[in-house]
């Protein structure tokens, strides 16, 4: 009798053990990280966005004749708004890759816009561009540091996924996919021409 309770008392402590180390509740909190960042990468994405319109009709007093960049702009704002992604999504390439390239075209949009403001001296001076020229810088280095994070989120959460015994958890219990990273656009790969 005294041995069948020393049994039962080794096979629940150990039963106890390996289910507090099994990362059953890490990974559903490394996930959570994920969509947490995710949220805030895309809150930063949104107040650049809601910066375009006024940064276009700032620029329009000034440079009326310049519509072909204006509109560009306008037209990745307004693509870039549409296409979102939902956390489920978060493990689909595809549709990761669809939300870069539409936030990516408007980076792409805002750089011919800051080529177009070069040609206008008395637009660098305007109280209320540069104003927001401060607001949109601030809020691309939010951009960039959202990504950081995110990011980090997912290499912690993909990590968890996969190393011993959380793979075995995630195997018979939840069956969590990996996540997306968010990656550079393709453009930003290239070194810039300097031309003098």
């Amino acid at each position: 009798m005294k041995k069948t309770r020393m049994k039962i008392g080794i096979i629940l402590f150990t039963a106890a053990a390996l289910l507090t180390s099994c990362g059953y509740n890490t990974m559903q909190g490394l996930e959570e990280e994920v969509f947490s960042a995710w949220g805030d990468l895309e809150a930063t994405l949104q107040r650049r966005a809601d910066l375009i319109p006024n940064l276009v009709n700032t620029v329009k007093g000034y440079a009326s004749h310049e519509r072909q960049t204006l509109t560009a702009v306008i037209e990745a704002r307004a693509k870039a708004t549409q296409v979102t992604l939902k956390p489920g999504d978060l493990s689909n390439p595809e549709a990761v890759a669809r939300f870069q390239q539409a936030q990516g075209e408007v980076s792409s949009a805002l750089s011919r816009l800051m080529v177009v403001i070069e040609r206008y001296p008395d637009l660098k001076a305007d109280r209320q561009f540069t104003d927001l020229m401060h607001q949109l810088e601030g809020t691309e280095n939010r951009i960039n540091v959202a990504r950081q994070r995110y990011n980090k989120a997912v290499k912690d959460f993909n990590f968890s996924i996969r190393k011993f015994p959380y793979n075995i958890t995630n195997n018979i219990l939840l069956n969590l996919e990996r996540k997306e990273y968010f990656e550079a656009d393709a453009e930003a790969k290239k070194a810039p021409k300097v031309e003098f």
